[in-house]
């Protein structure tokens, strides 16, 4: 299986789609159009080892609501992923059972590489 978790308004996930040739053998989910679920966002945890690895810190939001003066646990980490799209850092890209976070470059070539 192939799967990755994007936002289709966001420059920087499209052209980490297109760098890894993402096309319709895959499965895409546009988080800001079709909400991660609470399963889905399970499976992820799962793969990633901590729903913290999946939380981006980056949102607007995060500074907004005063959240980087708090201690975050894994469940309000999971409850603001679940609430919030932009709080999952994108994209997520699932290839097997292996999850890949983010959007930086040695993430993206580590995409490449498995994809081989």
């Amino acid at each position: 299986m192939r799967k990755i978790y994007y936002l289709s308004t966001c420059d920087t996930c499209k052209r980490i789609m297109k760098e890894i040739e993402v096309d319709e053998t895959w499965i895409k989910q546009d988080i800001k159009t079709e909400k991660i679920t609470e399963v889905q966002l399970e499976e992820m945890k799962e793969l990633a080892g901590s729903f913290e690895s999946l939380f981006s810190r980056r949102a607007q939001k995060y500074k907004a609501l005063g959240l980087k003066e708090l201690t975050l646990s894994e469940d309000d980490y999971k409850k603001y992923i679940l609430e919030e799209y932009t709080f999952l850092k994108r994209p997520v890209t699932i290839i097997e059972n292996q999850i890949f976070i983010g959007n930086s470059k040695k993430v993206t070539e580590a995409v490449i590489q498995a994809l081989k």
